[in-house]
C-alpha cells in the first residue's frame, strides 16, 4: 500500500493520493484527496488515509465488467462509476446522476453497446428534444454517453465502437433557446436595498458578487486572508461545491479562474463591518476569528465555509421581498457584471475580472489588477449605490 502528497498552491494547499488497486487491464487505481494544512499536518492525514485503505476488506476493490457483444450502455455508465467517477466535482455528479436516472437509464441505457447505431443516437436525441429537454441538458446528455462509450471502447481492448463519436446534436432555433436576462440596474439596487434589512452576511455576500461578479461557489469560499485590505483587491483561488449536504473544496479546473480583482471602497467597508460581527461571534463563542477563516462562514472562528444552496434560497426570498422578477437568480448577478462592464473596459480585460478560460493568455501581457480592473470596480459600485443613502451597504 503507498501513497503520495504533492503541494499544489500555496500557501499550504496539497493534493493526497492513495493507491487502493488495479483494474482487470492492470491499470493503477488511486484515491485523491485536496488537504489544506502544513506539510505536517498533510502527512499525518496521508497516513491516516493509507491505513484506513489498509484497513479495508479486499472486497472494497472494485469489480471488473466483462466487455462484450452484450454489455449495456447501462454497464459502461457502471463501470465508470466505479473507476473514475471520483474524477468529476459533486455538483457534476450530482448532475449527471439526475441525467442519468431519468433519461439514460430506463430508455438507451438498455442497449447494447455493439447494436447501437449514430442513427439510434441522434433518434434518442431529437426525442428528448421534443419531451422538452433544453439544449445544454442534450448536450450533457450527449457528454455522458460519449464518455461512458469511450471508456467502454479502451476497456474492451478496442473491440467495442463507440457509437456516439460521429453523432450530431438537434438544432434549437433562437425562440426555442432560454433567453438569460441580466438584472437591471434598478433590480439589482432592490436587492440591495432589501437586504440591508435583514442578515448582515446575506446582505455582504451578496454585494460582493455584484460588485466583482465572482461566482456563488467563489464567494462562498473567500477567506479573510484573501483580502488585501490596503490594495482593495480579492484574491479568487477556489470555490465551494454542495456534496450531499455538506460544503466541499474545490480546485481552480483551470488558471483562468485565479484571479485578483480591484473592489470599491464600499464593499470594502460592509466586509469590514462583517469581520467585526464575525469577531463578536467567535469571541462570544470562546474561539479565534481564524486568519484563514471563511468570510461567509456561520460558524464561529470561520472554520467551516457555508453551504451554497443555503444562499440561494435566502437569495430566492430575498428577491420576493423585493419584488424582482422570478426570472432573476443569484447566477444573474454575475451576468450584471458582465454586461455593465460591455462599455467601459476592454474585452480583455473583462474576461480577466470574470475569470474566463479564453483570456488566460491576456495574463502574460497585462498587470493582474490594471487600471481599467479598479475603472469597472468604480463603476459598478456607482450603479449599486445610485439612489442610495450615504451610510455603507
Amino acid at each position: 500500500m503507498a501513497g503520495s502528497m504533492r503541494k499544489v498552491r500555496e500557501p499550504d494547499v496539497w493534493q493526497l493520493r492513495v493507491f487502493i488497486g488495479r483494474d482487470l487491464s492492470g491499470k493503477t487505481i488511486h484515491r485523491h484527496q485536496v488537504f489544506r494544512g502544513s506539510k505536517r499536518a498533510a502527512e499525518r492525514e496521508l497516513a491516516r488515509l493509507v491505513s484506513e485503505q489498509e484497513a479495508a476488506p479486499e472486497s472494497a476493490l472494485p469489480k471488473t465488467t466483462q466487455w462484450g457483444p452484450d454489455t449495456t450502455i447501462n454497464d459502461a455508465i457502471g463501470a465508470w462509476r466505479t473507476n473514475g467517477w471520483d474524477d468529476l466535482s459533486p455538483s457534476t455528479t450530482r448532475r449527471y446522476e439526475s441525467i442519468i436516472k431519468v433519461h439514460i437509464a430506463p430508455s438507451i441505457g438498455r442497449t447494447e453497446i455493439a447494436g447501437l447505431s449514430s442513427y439510434d443516437v441522434e433518434t434518442f436525441f431529437r426525442q428528448l428534444k421534443r419531451l422538452g429537454l433544453s439544449q445544454s441538458s442534450v448536450r450533457q446528455t450527449r457528454a455522458i454517453l460519449a464518455r461512458a462509450c469511450r471508456l467502454a471502447r479502451r476497456w474492451s481492448g478496442n473491440t467495442l465502437p463507440n457509437p456516439i463519436l460521429e453523432t450530431e446534436l438537434p438544432i434549437w432555433a433562437l425562440n426555442e433557446r432560454p433567453s438569460v436576462r441580466s438584472p437591471t440596474p434598478q433590480e439589482v439596487r432592490a436587492l440591495m436595498r432589501e437586504s440591508k434589512t435583514g442578515d448582515l452576511h446575506l446582505n455582504c455576500f451578496l454585494r460582493v458578487i455584484v460588485a466583482t461578479g465572482m461566482r456563488r461557489g467563489e464567494a462562498c469560499a473567500l477567506r479573510w486572508s484573501d483580502i488585501d485590505w490596503e490594495g482593495s483587491t480579492i484574491r479568487i483561488d477556489e470555490s465551494i461545491v454542495a456534496d450531499k449536504g455538506h460544503a466541499s473544496i474545490k480546485l481552480p479546473k483551470t488558471n483562468a479562474s485565479i484571479r485578483s480583482v480591484a473592489i470599491d471602497s464600499r464593499t470594502l467597508e460592509t466586509l469590514e463591518r462583517l469581520q467585526v460581527e464575525q469577531s463578536h461571534l467567535a469571541e462570544a463563542a470562546e474561539v479565534a476569528l481564524l486568519i484563514d477563516g471563511f468570510v461567509f462562514s456561520y460558524e464561529p472562528g470561520g472554520t467551516i465555509p457555508p453551504y451554497p444552496d443555503t444562499l440561494s434560497r435566502a437569495f430566492i426570498e430575498l428577491r420576493k421581498l423585493a419584488k424582482v422578477a422570478r426570472d432573476i437568480h443569484l447566477h444573474s448577478l454575475r451576468h450584471f457584471q458582465a454586461t455593465t462592464l460591455d462599455p467601459i473596459i476592454s474585452e480583455r480585460q473583462k474576461q480577466a475580472r470574470l475569470g474566463w478560460s479564453t483570456a488566460q493568455m491576456t495574463r502574460h501581457y497585462t498587470d493582474p489588477i490594471s487600471s481599467e480592473d479598479r475603472r469597472a470596480a468604480a463603476h459598478i459600485a456607482n450603479i449599486i449605490d445610485s439612489d442610495e443613502d450615504l451610510d455603507p451597504l
